[in-house]
């Protein structure tokens, strides 16, 4: 399906699940809007940060519509969430009753784009198997603070079969816009994440240990996270796994 037909299907709340395995070929993006006093030091925080916030579009206060997407962002995305001081206040479908010409939204590479490239050689993600969003962890791993935006990276996980993984590192590292090569594989607790079954953000999905190893890329939910310490009087944000399909291919 093109994009623009399955973005209507969210303008028109046909559908709002996760984004992961649609639109193959496509670049899918997390978003962020942000009102403008922000906009400054939240790009400074991304250019040093660009792992997990790989800057794909920024739109100027108060436009709806990307370079990259024949899209309205306050409709054309599945889920959103809102947060006010730092707290997330709720989920919704769209943003008509909360968009602010002075908001200024940033559109950050997501992981989704890369999972094409590997399944087209064969290599099984379980999430998608599973039709489960992607469980996303809080970790250890500093990220470079920028004015009031500081904190500590988020990750996806995705259980890879041990003898999968060096054609898995070698695909993601040619997708520098998508988060890149892997930021750690193997124990969780090295990164700070105490409770594997619990995932933050999305569903864990189990696997067996003697076939699959865990491995960990840098997410763009990191600016929610990172957002809830600069606490803006409000900031919206995509879903996690709830991406923008953009119309450009990956």
């Amino acid at each position: 399906m093109h994009p623009k037909e399955q973005r209507l299907k969210y303008r028109e709340n046909i559908e709002n699940g996760t984004t992961s395995g649609l639109c193959d070929g496509y670049l899918q993006a997390n978003m962020i809007s942000l009102p403008a006093k922000y906009a400054f030091e939240f790009l400074l925080f991304c250019n040093r940060n660009p792992k997990p916030c790989p800057v794909v579009d920024v739109l100027e206060a108060g436009q709806v519509v990307p370079s990259i997407a024949d899209a309205d962002i306050r409709t054309d995305l599945p889920k959103y969430r809102i947060y006010k001081n730092g707290d997330l206040e709720r989920e919704t479908f769209d943003l008509k009753d909360v968009w602010e010409d002075e908001f200024v939204t940033f559109l950050l590479g997501c992981s989704f784009t890369f999972e094409k490239a590997l399944t087209e050689v064969g290599i099984s993600l379980l999430h998608q198997e599973m039709k489960k969003v992607v469980p996303m962890y809080q970790t250890s791993i500093s990220c470079e603070e920028a004015g009031s935006f500081k904190g500590e990276m988020v990750v996806s996980m995705r259980a890879i079969k041990k003898e999968e993984l060096e054609e898995t590192i070698r695909i993601t590292s040619k997708f520098p816009h998508a988060h890149g090569a892997p930021v750690h594989i193997g124990d969780p607790a090295e990164i700070g994440i105490q409770d594997f079954e619990q995932p933050d953000y999305g569903e864990f999905t189990p696997f067996n240990e003697d076939e699959r190893i865990p491995v960990f890329w840098a997410c763009g939910v990191t600016p929610q996270y990172v957002g809830l310490n600069a606490k803006p009087e409000i900031m919206i944000t995509h879903a996690p796994g709830h991406m923008l399909i953009t119309d450009q291919k990956e």
